[in-house]
């Protein structure tokens, strides 16, 4: 059988790009890109939905998987591709480096105070790992493949839906909205409630155990904003009631998918 390759250019593509995602998004926090951290920029448009600090070090995570899907996608590790394998891992390259590209000036954006941009591109990002996602999900991955992409982009995707809900509330904050006279509270337990169903219902569609791990890691970095002395300490009950129960309806996901695997083992 004929040993197919991905195409060079979308190698060097996917590379290149992940390399440059990654030197500009170490560069902003390193050199403070406009005299700010990621992090400061965030603190400057305070609100219910951010989650606490420690819960970003999941960001390493996310590198560290993408630079195996990367190293995997350049030929290390793989094994002889068939004609549609290499094809499919060529459209993933592709899309991969779009969301690469928007990642790197999602950066700039946010840096320079352009929240619209910014949300603007975070919206890139999350299409391209939608689209991603449900190719993935129409085939029947290999172990290895299971490992080295099907994995990095379940987390990659888990993160940037909850990302993309908070940089939607940076972009009101930062318009002065007043929530048609509803406090930030009830408008907070809303974003929870449909950020909740959106990511169960992607859960059980894709039928995704580490998208829902992620959720449900983002959501205990809300509660954890909520409860912590450090935090807001317990003055909106209603929220951290709304959060626990969110986490508790993606343990309830999680189970469901684990006793529906088993089942079908």
């Amino acid at each position: 059988m004929r040993d197919y390759k991905v195409k060079g250019y979308i190698r060097i593509l996917v590379g290149t790009t992940f390399l440059l995602m990654i030197v500009i998004n170490a560069l902003a926090n390193i050199m403070k890109f406009n005299g700010q951290t990621t992090g400061d920029v965030a603190n400057a448009y305070p609100n219910l939905f951010a989650p606490a600090a420690v819960t970003f070090a999941i960001w390493g995570v996310i590198y560290l998987l993408l630079a195996a899907y990367t190293l995997y996608q350049l030929g290390l590790l793989q094994d002889s591709l068939n004609r549609e394998q290499a094809n499919f891992l060529g459209k993933i390259g592709f899309i991969f480096s779009l969301s690469s590209l928007a990642n790197a000036a999602w950066i700039f954006a946010w840096h320079y105070h352009q929240i619209t941009p910014a949300m603007i591109l975070m919206l890139v990002i999350l299409s391209c790992l939608i689209a991603i996602n449900r190719m993935i999900l129409q085939r029947e991955l290999s172990p290895k493949e299971r490992f080295f992409i099907q994995i990095p982009f379940s987390v990659y995707f888990g993160w940037i839906t909850v990302a993309t809900i908070a940089n939607a509330t940076t972009l009101l904050v930062s318009k002065g909205w007043n929530g048609f006279g509803l406090t930030e509270t009830v408008w907070t337990a809303i974003l929870l409630a449909v950020g909740t169903l959106l990511g169960v219902l992607t859960m059980l569609l894709h039928q995704d155990f580490t998208y829902g791990l992620v959720m449900i890691w983002a959501y205990l970095g809300i509660w954890l904003k909520h409860t912590g002395e450090t935090g807001f300490a317990g003055r909106y009950p209603l929220v951290v009631s709304v959060t626990l129960g969110c986490i508790a309806v993606f343990v309830l996901a999680e189970i469901y998918l684990i006793i529906k695997k088993i089942r079908e083992r």
